[in-house]
């Protein structure tokens, strides 16, 4: 077994730090305060290659491994959840089913623009109606001629209503299957196509300074060449796109939790009580040591789970596990850091009570902490 990193998975996390600190860091807080998302920053983060990182060079990616790509939303992640998110959903959810399921014709077509930072893609799954419950949409789509016509909305969707926004797969209802369950169909819906509207939702707890959307869909018509893949194989693509995207977000959780734990951490060394660094005090000591040791048990989680896919192994309970363990353990995490800060803690100007709010959706988002469970408990067979 060898646990180190390549030299170039070294030289990922060293690069993709050094970004982080310099260009992220320095604005986090006033992109938060403002609800901003950073058209600029996200530029900048597809000029170093953050985005198509595990997409053949022929599409425009960087064709680097998983583990790589993880990485590198680890270390955006250690200083920013907003901008992580960025860079987790354009890959993991908006390049990730183009590039797995999309014909030859539209790889060539939308990949190179997303895998350059140009432009940004939408994941449309998530409905008022249809959650944890992904096959509860009511989206749907009616054959006519050589056209779909789409009508529907979505919510809750990462990367899909700012300047940089490109388009959109939709996953809608298009008929119903022998067994009499609904077939589902995703679509490639393009910004401009006519009945096809975006709203950026505001007043977030978290991840302020990204970009997410409501759309709505009244008479889109969408050519035959915009499904994605084959017609009835939605609900399979967007499946596998959660497989994958489950392990972005546990990266989300493992590098929010390191950069928490690193805050509390300086903190704890500089913050003196009854004459002597708060560090010293057993009550605060083992909770740092509980930190540490969980962070390292959850990296070796994650990393064995992205290993399993780049070998092209079953990886899906892992991935589930690894997406729960982590966001899990940045909320024990963050709870703890807060708590050393005191005080301070509760104040925006302190990055730990940012990490605190950014936490609570990774409990939520690509399958609740509940939805995780219970694709854990079928595959050990319960």
């Amino acid at each position: 077994m060898d646990f180190d990193l390549t030299k170039e998975q070294e030289m990922i996390r060293r690069e993709v730090r050094k970004f982080a600190e310099s260009e992220i860091a320095p604005i986090a807080l006033e992109l938060d305060e403002k609800e901003e998302f950073s058209v600029e920053l996200t530029q900048k983060m597809g000029e170093i290659g953050l985005f198509g990182m595990f997409v053949p060079e022929e599409y425009g990616g960087q064709e680097m491994d998983y583990i790589s790509y993880i990485i590198a939303v680890e270390e955006i992640a250690r200083v920013d959840g907003s901008q992580a998110a960025t860079v987790a959903a354009g890959n993991s959810l908006g390049i990730g089913p183009l590039y797995y399921f999309g014909t030859e014709e539209q790889k060539k077509k939308y990949l190179p623009k997303l895998c350059s930072g140009e432009a940004l893609w939408g994941f449309g799954l998530t409905e008022p109606t249809a959650g944890s419950d992904a096959g509860g949409s009511k989206t749907t789509a009616v054959k006519d001629g050589n056209e779909w016509v789409l009508n529907g909305s979505k919510i809750f969707i990462t990367n899909a209503a700012c300047d940089m926004s490109l388009g959109v797969t939709v996953q809608a209802i298009t008929g119903k299957r022998p067994n009499g369950k609904p077939e589902y169909t995703c679509f490639i819906v393009e910004h401009g196509m006519k009945g096809f509207k975006t709203q950026a939702m505001h007043k977030k707890m978290m991840w302020r300074s990204s970009n997410t959307a409501e759309l709505y869909f009244d008479d889109v018509r969408i050519p035959e060449e915009n499904i994605l893949g084959k017609p009835g194989d939605g609900f399979h693509q967007m499946l596998k796109t959660l497989d994958g995207g489950r392990l972005s977000i546990g990266a989300m959780g493992l590098g929010g939790a390191q950069g928490a734990y690193e805050m509390a951490l300086k903190y704890a060394k500089k913050r003196e009580q009854f004459g002597q660094p708060i560090s010293k005090f057993q009550a605060v000591a083992f909770k740092l040591a509980d930190c540490a040791m969980e962070i390292e048990c959850a990296r070796n989680l994650l990393y064995k789970a992205c290993w399993l896919k780049d070998h092209k192994r079953p990886f899906e309970s892992l991935a589930a596990m690894g997406k729960l363990y982590c966001s899990e353990l940045m909320g024990r995490v963050v709870n703890h850091a807060v708590q050393i800060h005191g005080g301070y803690g509760l104040m925006k100007e302190y990055n730990v009570e940012r990490f605190y709010r950014d936490q609570k959706l990774l409990d939520i988002g690509e399958g609740t902490s509940e939805v995780q469970r219970l694709v854990i408990s079928r595959h050990i067979g319960c």
